[in-house]
């Protein structure tokens, strides 16, 4: 694999000045009636203006990959009007971060269902050599191997889990995100990529079995509502008979206790408004 090293470059305004002085000593030694001749003095010209390939200029976030007859030169990341050796062939590199937002993907997960799935990440480029050499078409590279490993990554979870007790696609964002951007970096640092973050857009079952699993959730929620609606009416009941014993306040037998808790576990876990009904007798009338 490639490695990032500096190129070696001036500070372009030294290299004008230089440049300047050359172009000055030359127009002077050629000024001498002894020293006309045309050859030598058009090839210091040639000289001259092949220096001036050697100017270029840096912005912020942004490098230049040097290259010198197909060999690796060195890469140069210093801001600003430089010069170097005009024969190296310079290469523009963005340092800048970058997103891309990868397609929705029809997978399966962890149970085979179905499913939904994008995410989005954020990189930038870490070594440069990398970026430009190792890899045939760098935005291709990048785009296939996160396609790649977002599919991986779905296969192991589960989209959703009865119990709460498992990691989630749905449920654990932060912990499947993270998983995500580990899978992200083993792929792309062959490319000198360093990932940013990395987060899911977008996650749904299939729409082929999209009703059968919502009719699935809905019938687990209304029995997990169900649940704790018993569990506090039951816990209600329990503290009107301890309060009525414990006061003093009527003494019920094992019936009348049983009528009760019927009757009181009938108002509190019906759905609709429940009617009074006053017995004018009694249980054993």
């Amino acid at each position: 694999m490639s490695e990032e090293r500096q190129a070696n470059c001036i500070n372009g305004w030294i290299a004008v000045a230089i440049h300047l002085l050359l172009s000055a000593a030359t127009a002077f030694w050629f000024s001498i009636p002894s020293h006309q001749q045309l050859i030598p003095f058009f090839a210091c010209l040639l000289v001259l203006l092949v220096l001036v390939r050697g100017y270029f200029a840096v912005y912020p976030n942004t490098a230049k990959v040097m290259t010198l007859f197909g060999s690796y030169a060195g890469t140069v990341r210093h801001t600003g009007f430089l010069w170097t050796n005009p024969l190296y062939r310079k290469r523009f590199a963005s340092l800048r971060l970058q997103s891309l937002q990868i397609a929705i993907l029809k997978v399966n997960d962890k149970r085979g269902n179905p499913i939904e799935i994008s995410a989005v990440m954020i990189f930038h480029i870490e070594d440069t050599a990398q970026a430009h050499f190792d890899v045939h078409n760098f935005s291709e590279y990048v785009e296939i191997q996160s396609e790649s490993s977002l599919r991986h990554m779905a296969t192991n979870y589960a989209y959703d889990d009865d119990d709460g007790h498992a990691l989630t696609l749905r449920a654990s964002v932060d912990e499947v995100s993270r998983a995500l951007q580990t899978e992200l970096q083993q792929r792309l640092s062959k490319a000198g990529v360093r990932i940013d973050e990395a987060r899911i857009t977008h996650l749904a079952y299939a729409p082929e079995i999209a009703m059968a699993m919502l009719r699935r959730q809905q019938a687990a929620a209304v029995i997990g509502a169900r649940r704790l609606i018993v569990e506090g009416a039951v816990s209600i009941v329990n503290s009107a008979l301890v309060e009525l014993s414990e006061r003093h306040v009527v003494d019920l037998d094992n019936e009348r206790k049983a009528a009760m808790v019927s009757n009181l576990l009938v108002v509190l876990c019906s759905e609709v408004q429940v009617q009074p009904v006053i017995n004018a007798g009694t249980l054993y009338a």
